[in-house]
């Protein structure tokens, strides 16, 4: 129902075909094998015979193991995307303040990291940096756009929170930007190593801390 009393017609979901949920299974395989030993390791028999699928019928979805690769860093971004965009939305309804705001979408991204049952699986970004030779120059420029896109999503919101918070340090704000994905892979990297989920989530409340002194100073 609508706040004029009219009732919104339904929602409608669309169904994934048959092919599109193969599609679906095998990234599903993929990232998951990446994450665990990387793309080197993951070999294109091992998610068929997981997919219970022919060669021919992986194939007809992706013509060799690079765009397969292209494939899983597209989702893997966008899937990013969403999260930020759902994250930053409940934050913005929350306090309207730039600053405050950005504040509270920290919180609220630390929150979810600590809720994942498992700790984080990885990063595709990273995943795909440490074995860039593996990848076409296509691929490699899709991963620099996305961490690209990264930094400009968190340098908007920076600017905004300076025009009324003039920074109390000397800092640069694509820096301060980008420090936000190297602290959230430098989490991962410290859970998975010390098997300690926790430690990912209190790595981005200190990037919060850090960022309200830049702004606030206490």
């Amino acid at each position: 129902m609508s706040s004029n009393g009219v009732s919104n017609p339904p929602m409608r979901i669309r169904t994934l075909s048959k092919g599109e949920q193969t599609r679906e299974r095998i990234l599903d395989l993929a990232q998951d094998a990446v994450l665990h030993k990387g793309f080197a390791g993951t070999s294109l028999d091992e998610l068929i015979a997981a997919a219970g699928i022919t060669k021919s019928g992986f194939f007809y979805h992706f013509r060799d193991k690079n765009e397969l690769a292209k494939a899983l860093l597209e989702r893997y971004l966008a899937q990013e995307e969403e999260l930020f965009d759902a994250l930053f939305k409940r934050a913005d309804e929350l306090n309207e303040d730039p600053l405050h705001g950005f504040l509270i979408f920290l919180k609220l991204l630390a929150d979810t990291l600590a809720d994942l049952p498992n700790g984080h699986p990885g990063c595709m970004v990273a995943s795909y940096c440490y074995q860039d030779h593996l990848f076409s120059q296509e691929v490699r420029a899709l991963n620099a756009r996305g961490i690209m896109a990264w930094r400009a999503r968190f340098r908007a919101r920076l600017d905004r929170i300076a025009a009324l918070y003039p920074p109390r340090i000397d800092v640069d704000l694509d820096a301060l930007a980008d420090m936000l994905s190297a602290v959230a892979d430098g989490g991962i990297i410290l859970s998975k190593s010390l098997r300690d989920p926790r430690l990912l989530p209190q790595q981005v409340m200190l990037y919060r801390s850090f960022v309200r002194l830049a702004f606030l100073g206490n």
